[in-house]
């Protein structure tokens, strides 16, 4: 029995998706829940599982084009009878290694550039399909036809850089041999996801007046207590304590003195939120996402580095849902993991503000009237002026970092 494979239902405010990657092919063996297909959202990559046993018999969308719910993707011939289905194209396979074996029995005439009219269809459609000109590759059968094998060692050696449209060898004596490697270009359309992302960042631009103020907090204290108890704290708890969990803690102290802060605005209303979503941006390999993690004053430490490392996880392996990156009051970056010092992060809209953490440094610092060396961070607030003030922006980082330099009183909450 043979069953369709359709783009499963869209998250909400999603209207299509773009087809990534398949990971199977026609003809293969497929298990049931084995992933068959990725889908790209602008905001999280779908995986499209197997619904049966079966073999993969024809696949109807090809990598990059573009689906919507309902769409066919694959037909899937279900069951052990599977594997006596004939393979879509075999056809068509056949006539074109047949075609590409009469042309290999004709004497090569190597090194002479192939005529248009000099090729196979079977050779024609492989050359479009890589947007490719007869005249770029080098034909070494008869009269310089092009074979298919001629073309795929052609992409073969493009792909590792050794190979470029029209070049030819140089030799000993040829005046124009160039030394060197040649200036090359790449031209790579964007994923969906860093579509979205570009338009985010542009959109907060062009919408916020946006606004940074700059402190700086010594972490004496806080890794003090860090390495007090780092280990005690995952032997007990089974997750490791890092620097997140202070550093949230004591934005969610910030924003319930200054309230505005975690708020929005909605057309000429700001949007006041009782509750405290905090988003931590995450890089993945597929882009900058920001998984929101929820009521983060109601949160132990433990209960936050846990679901902290939980999202990280699933925004690595692509798991990670529509409801996982939405809805955040605040947002918190961290670029001190790549060595950045200092930046002026972009808002997250429709947010009004962003906390930016960055590397810890060993300096120099007058403690009590005495040069000492402290585990100093630059902190930076981006926030948005048409509803907060500066006074407001900066007593809110002021905030953070007494927080910080005396963590007792995230305990006491004072």
């Amino acid at each position: 029995m043979s069953i369709e494979i359709k783009v499963p239902v869209l998250p909400e405010s999603v209207t299509d998706a773009t087809l990534v990657a398949w990971h199977k092919k026609a003809g293969d063996h497929v298990s049931r829940d084995e992933n068959l297909v990725d889908l790209e959202t602008d905001k999280v990559v779908l995986e499209v599982p197997a619904p049966a046993d079966g073999v993969l018999q024809e696949i109807k969308v090809e990598d990059g084009a573009t689906v919507t719910a309902g769409d066919v993707l694959a037909v899937l011939a279900e069951g052990e009878g599977a594997a006596q289905a004939a393979e879509p194209g075999q056809g068509e396979k056949d006539a074109e290694e047949a075609d590409e074996a009469a042309e290999q029995k004709l004497p090569a005439d190597k090194g002479r550039p192939a005529k248009a009219g000099k090729t196979s269809p079977a050779v024609r459609r492989l050359l479009e399909e890589h947007d490719l000109e007869a005249a770029m590759v080098t034909g070494t059968g008869k009269d310089g036809r092009i074979t298919k094998s001629d073309v795929m060692s052609f992409l073969k050696g493009d792909e590792r850089g050794e190979v470029t449209p029209g070049d030819h060898a140089p030799t000993v004596g040829d005046e124009e041999a160039v030394v060197g490697l040649e200036r090359t270009e790449q031209r790579v359309p964007m994923t969906r996801l860093r579509a979205r992302i570009a338009e985010r960042m542009v959109d907060a631009q062009q919408s916020a007046a946006m606004l940074t103020t700059f402190n700086e907090v010594d972490l004496t204290e806080v890794m003090a207590l860090r390495s007090r108890y780092k280990d005690s704290f995952e032997k007990q708890h089974g997750v490791r304590l890092g620097f997140m969990s202070f550093f949230a803690k004591a934005a969610v102290e910030g924003l319930k003195k200054f309230p505005v802060v975690n708020a929005s605005v909605e057309d000429n209303d700001i949007v006041y939120h009782n509750y405290y979503d905090i988003g931590i941006a995450v890089s993945s390999e597929r882009g900058l996402m920001v998984p929101v993690l929820r009521d983060v004053d109601q949160m132990s430490f433990a209960r936050f580095e846990a679901e902290l490392s939980a999202m990280a996880t699933k925004a690595q392996d692509g798991s990670i849902g529509m409801d996982d990156l939405t809805g955040g009051t605040f947002t918190i970056t961290n670029g001190g993991i790549f060595g950045s010092m200092m930046s002026t992060p972009i808002l997250n809209p429709p947010q009004s503000a962003i906390l930016g953490m960055h590397n810890i440094q060993q300096r120099p610092m007058v403690v009590d009237g005495e040069i000492k060396v402290r585990p100093m961070m630059y902190l930076a607030v981006t926030y948005d002026h048409r509803i907060i003030d500066g006074r407001e922006a900066v007593q809110f980082l002021v905030t953070i970092k007494e927080q910080l330099e005396d963590p007792g009183r995230l305990l006491l909450q004072v």
